[in-house]
């Protein structure tokens, strides 16, 4: 009986096509033609206009012999042109690399000529930075200026302006399917803190799933209403260009993330979904007076990193918004896993609630497989919320691999995993709670301290917006605890007061031994950089 199944049922043009998110573009533009697709302040553009608008840019490329394999890069804030090199770009078969603006001269540089770039649109208001990065740049780039409407304007580095270069191409390019979805369709560089930035490779088909894993896992109702607070730069905005377009929503431009524009958003855009670090919640909370807006809507708002607090969580429901926590690496596209939420938890206490949110979770519904294990044996550890092991991943929303680095690869992908670096427990009921990165981990006295779990119980102070513990060293215990707190505006609290609220609320030793206070530095996406307050730690001792 086998044989019949393998035979006369091969796959064929009616009966497969290769995945690929830009086909959201399409059908939404089919179906709500008229339905408002993206704002920008003045700007306002119906899904027939962006259709339109991101087959030029396709069409453009095109007849300047950009094709399957080409890299183009785009350097851009969360504006339109941003949101339509994700289409655009990909429908040619170029790939597309969407670049941290934020970064040094020396760092684009780096990416620009390890992505071999073939293409750059950026930002006029970045043209100092990007004229030093292609200064140190050897290989010929085709630049196109973007003057956004509602940003400051700048100095032009190439020889054409976007929306001249949008006038070559035709709005009805007759876009395909890759042949293949296992091909490119963007490059992602990680932050390089140890070392030249790894471009991580995303495909088709799992930017379509996890596109689909955003609409699933979220709940996503049909026309969103979505801010982009979150990078477009950042994991390709999480896949959220294809997932808002997939639902016939709206995409809800922001150059700048502050708390004011963000209230104006929520109150003048109806905006119903956004997605960002922690900070961007300390934002919202934190607000002043005479940048906060009244809203009637319910918001739901994704975030990643650091677990929300209690605190955090309690006020943000007061103002309407509900969190959800996601965890994920650049690898896996983004979020990958998720604290799926149960309706049975709804009762508890606030405090109890807040512990069960600060569990990273369990997989999107579109990657197959998470485990916590031994990173030698890759045996998994006992279900029992304690021993501790290496989070491991499998799945369609993992990376092809890094670009041009094999060894990279092959270590990542050891043992059939993907390798996150990120130590965490399995607790009973198959959700993952997140203890440390590897590095992070504090050996003081011949015992590991979780530096999530000091900072979990310093967020509980109601004086601390943002936390940090890392390792200091120290002559007799080799390490100890060292917190970096920034305060909420206007609380009041000295370190005494803190190590004490810490050693009423675990094991004396785990309390940190010194807190220093201030801003704490963080990457353009809101990831507060340990790395730099160990060096600073280092320098002083």
């Amino acid at each position: 009986m086998t044989a019949a199944y393998e035979s006369g049922l091969g796959s064929n043009a009616a009966n497969y096509v290769p995945l690929s998110p830009i086909s959201f573009l399409f059908r939404t533009a089919e179906v709500f033609p008229d339905r408002l697709a993206v704002a920008h302040g003045r700007r306002r553009y119906t899904w027939t206009q962006t259709k339109e608008r991101c087959c030029r840019l396709a069409s453009a490329l095109t007849k300047r012999g950009i094709g399957k394999g080409d890299t183009v890069a785009a350097f851009l804030p969360n504006i339109p042109e941003m949101f339509e090199a994700h289409q655009g770009v990909p429908m040619t078969g170029a790939v597309l690399n969407a670049i941290n603006y934020r970064l040094d001269a020396a760092s684009v540089a780096f990416i620009l000529k390890h992505g071999e770039a073939k293409v750059l649109i950026t930002d006029s208001e970045y043209a100092p930075l990007m004229r030093d990065a292609l200064a140190q740049v050897s290989q010929p780039i085709l630049v196109i200026d973007v003057e956004d409407s509602e940003g400051p304007g700048g100095e032009r580095l190439g020889s054409l302006d976007y929306e001249s270069f949008l006038s070559e191409g035709e709005s009805h390019f007759d876009w395909q399917p890759p042949v293949d979805e296992w091909d490119a369709i963007s490059l992602n560089y990680t932050s390089g803190t140890t070392g030249d930035p790894k471009g991580v490779v995303y495909h088709h088909r799992g930017a379509y799933l996890n596109a689909v894993g955003n609409a699933l896992t979220w709940s996503l109702p049909q026309f969103p209403v979505y801010l982009w607070t979150l990078p477009m730069f950042h994991c390709n905005g999480w896949c959220f260009p294809w997932t808002i377009t997939a639902k016939a929503g709206t995409h809800v431009c922001l150059r700048r993330v502050e708390a004011g524009l963000i209230y104006k958003a929520l109150a003048e855009e109806g905006v119903t979904h956004l997605c960002g670090a922690p900070i961007v919640m300390q934002m919202l909370v934190n607000v002043g007076p005479d940048e906060s807006r009244e809203f009637d809507q319910k918001v739901k708002f994704m975030t990643a990193a650091a677990p929300p607090p209690a605190s955090v969580l309690a006020r943000m429901a007061q103002i309407g918004v509900e969190v959800t926590h996601v965890y994920g690496l650049t690898e896996v596209y983004g979020p990958a896993v998720v604290c799926e939420w149960d309706p049975r938890w709804d009762d508890l206490p606030l405090d109890q609630q807040a512990a069960l949110k600060s569990r990273q979770g369990v997989t999107y519904p579109v990657q197959e497989a998470l485990m916590v294990a031994d990173p030698q044996t890759l045996e998994p550890v006992p279900r029992d919320g304690e021993t501790i092991g290496e989070v491991f991943l499998r799945g369609n929303i993992t990376m092809k691999g890094y670009l041009k680095n094999a060894e990279a690869t092959e270590e990542a992908f050891a043992g059939g995993w993907f390798h996150s670096g990120d130590l965490g427990v399995m607790h009973p009921d198959g959700y993952i709670e997140l203890k440390d990165r590897s590095k992070d981990i504090i050996i003081s006295g011949g015992e590991n301290i979780s530096s999530i779990e000091v900072e979990n119980v310093l967020y509980r102070h109601v004086a601390v917006a943002a936390v940090a513990v890392v390792a200091k060293p120290d002559e007799k215990w080799g390490e100890t605890p060292c917190a970096f707190v920034e305060l909420v505006p206007g609380a009041e609290v000295d370190a005494e007061e803190l190590i004490a609220f810490c050693r009423e609320r675990m094991a004396r030793f785990k309390a940190p031994r010194n807190v220093v206070f201030g801003p704490l530095p963080k990457t353009s996406t809101g990831k507060i950089q340990k790395f730099e307050l160990r060096l600073r730690l280092r320098s002083e001792s």
